[in-house]
């Protein structure tokens, strides 16, 4: 919103606008926000590994669902992070300035958070079920785990 409270004029793909600090601040904020909350999913949800293709095969769903969740959040945190940052640089200028329009990263990093929250929840949750089955597994033996 405070980005699209300066004035700017846009041409084809080339936009001329003045910056806003308010939106460099929120942009920052988020990107820092975004972060954070990827180091506090990934610390809580412990560490997913597999060894090859076979082990991640004959692994359980939960493992499975786990393993590509957090491949899929460190991806959305790439481009996410990438899209506020530029947005942020964008807005970080101290004179009016013309260049290639950037006027929907901050909007688009702002989306791809949302994105990210519930993929890293759904690691987070996926990856506890499957500590948490490990450890009721661990506590059976042979003859009751079916072996």
């Amino acid at each position: 919103m405070a980005q699209n409270q300066v004035r700017h004029l846009r041409l084809f793909l080339f936009e001329c606008r003045e910056p806003s600090h308010e939106a460099f601040k929120l942009g920052i904020a988020a990107a820092s926000l975004l972060l954070i909350a990827h180091i506090i999913a990934n610390v809580a949800g412990g560490c997913i590994c597999y060894g090859s293709r076979e082990d991640l095969k004959n692994s359980p769903v939960n493992r499975q669902i786990a393993g590509i969740s957090l491949m899929l959040s460190w991806i959305t945190l790439g481009i996410g992070f990438a899209l506020l940052v530029l947005g942020a640089m964008s807005n970080n200028h101290s004179r009016d300035y013309c260049s290639l329009s950037r006027h929907k990263f901050l909007w688009m990093g702002g989306v791809l958070c949302f994105v990210h929250a519930a993929i890293i929840a759904a690691y987070y949750i996926a990856a506890t079920s499957t500590i948490m089955g490990n450890r009721d597994i661990k506590g059976l033996s042979m003859a009751e785990r079916g072996g």
